[in-house]
């Protein structure tokens, strides 16, 4: 048997297993009594839906990872991903068209897949528990501007690879080095250029949240940076906050859905965190960290490309190697050492989370107002309070809620008298 199918196929069964078993035993991990950190927040019916929305939702996400998973198994076992090859050879264009074609028509075959599960995530399951705000017009809308960022990004970066590896084969370090320098462009641009096409920002306006984050900002030296509020509405009731961009184009975002149901203090404590994440220099390490990677992957992908026993594992003869199926079927070969890659990333994200709410309560003269804001965000969005621990490795960018009220409380206990502030400042 073909190593390279081995591997592959048991790749794919092998995630598709951890996720299962880590969906499975966050199920069984649910707890029936609200943590004393909530109480009066959450009565007892309010949790008892939050329990049922993790149901649905987990059951929702199963099914899906299913059928996906089997359809993948299916085209790689029967030979889909060479017979749509030679479809797309029919033609008769050069490589980079025929690249194009080819990597058009899977986004087309799985976004057709995904799209039932997404209509029905959306306007059943969402709406079932009172937090889609999506219209039909908005959701087709979404799709077709995905379509056209898709074409106007992805295809001449797509292009670009292609013709890099056919031009200098073992040149991977060209395109790790293209790759750098889109993904830098895209941090700077993606708040000026591609997220207003989503949503609507506008920079928050006068009152006593806006000049308290900015007496806060100035304690703390921290660079001028945009005060956005977005229209999160728009899709949901649920709410959120986000830090994005740099330099110029750095912003922090708050839902306005986000500004209507939280004080001023724990808007500010949410925000901190935000700032916190700067002033930690997270944002930069996750930049590197994430160079790091896809000059690994690069590498990599470097050598595998044409790689005779690699499309024998997929079905295409030996005369039918390609730079751009091989993009498509190092994918595949590359999912164990993603997944890996992942839950490390998952477990730094965790630890910096921690570290922005520390800076949070040694900075904020109402420290206790972001453990205020957690719960708050918890108990609106319907947030699962105590995943299992191997859901949270697996799948969490951020720790368990409990957990970070619980490390806040007790980073309170141990806080100087009086917050931190840079050397030199007057208190």
């Amino acid at each position: 048997m073909n190593g390279y199918l081995v591997i592959v196929v048991g790749a794919l069964l092998l995630r598709f297993l951890v996720d299962v078993i880590a969906e499975l035993a966050n199920l069984g991990h649910v707890r029936t009594d609200v943590p004393a950190e909530f109480e009066g927040l959450y009565d007892a019916e309010r949790y008892a839906t939050s329990q049922r929305y993790l149901r649905d939702t987990t059951r929702a996400g199963l099914l899906h990872d299913v059928v996906t998973t089997m359809f993948q198994l299916g085209a790689i076992l029967l030979g889909g991903f060479c017979l749509l090859d030679a479809l797309v050879r029919m033609p008769g264009w050069g490589p980079i068209p025929t690249g194009l074609l080819y990597a058009g028509a899977l986004a087309l075959v799985f976004s057709a897949l995904d799209l039932p599960f997404s209509i029905r995530r959306t306007f059943i399951l969402e709406a079932r528990y009172g937090f889609n705000r999506t219209t039909p017009r908005t959701f087709v809308l979404d799709i077709l501007k995905g379509v056209v960022l898709s074409v106007v990004i992805g295809a001449p970066l797509l292009a670009a690879v292609i013709w890099f590896f056919e031009r200098f084969p073992g040149a991977w370090w060209m395109v790790w080095a293209l790759l750098v320098g889109v993904q830098v462009a895209l941090v700077y641009l993606a708040p000026l250029v591609i997220m207003p096409l989503f949503n609507t920002f506008t920079p928050l306006g006068e009152g006593e949240v806006r000049q308290t984050i900015l007496e806060y900002a100035r304690a703390q030296s921290f660079p001028n940076a945009g005060i956005f509020t977005m229209d999160g509405s728009r899709r949901s009731s649920k709410s959120n906050a986000f830090f994005t961009g740099f330099g110029r184009s750095r912003r922090i975002v708050l839902y306005d859905t986000f500004l209507e149901r939280h004080t001023a203090a724990e808007i500010l404590a949410v925000v901190a965190h935000e700032m916190g994440h700067y002033k930690k220099r997270h944002i930069p390490a996750a930049m590197v960290r994430s160079v790091v990677v896809s000059g690994i992957t690069c590498y990599l992908l470097g050598c595998f490309i044409n790689n005779p026993g690699l499309f024998a594992a997929f079905g295409f003869p030996p005369d039918r190697v390609s730079v751009y199926a091989s993009l498509v079927l190092f994918g595949f070969l590359y999912t164990p050492l993603g997944m890996v890659l992942g839950i490390v990333e998952h477990a730094i994200s965790r630890r910096h989370e921690y570290e922005a709410d520390a800076f949070t309560v040694d900075t904020c003269e109402e420290p206790g107002a972001l453990s205020d804001a957690l719960k708050k965000l918890s108990v609106d969005n319907l947030s699962n309070l105590a995943p299992h621990p191997l859901k949270v490795a697996v799948s969490y960018s951020h720790p368990p809620v409990l957990y970070r009220i619980r490390a806040i409380q007790e980073r309170i206990i141990n806080r100087p008298t009086h917050p931190q502030r840079p050397a030199g400042q007057a208190r």
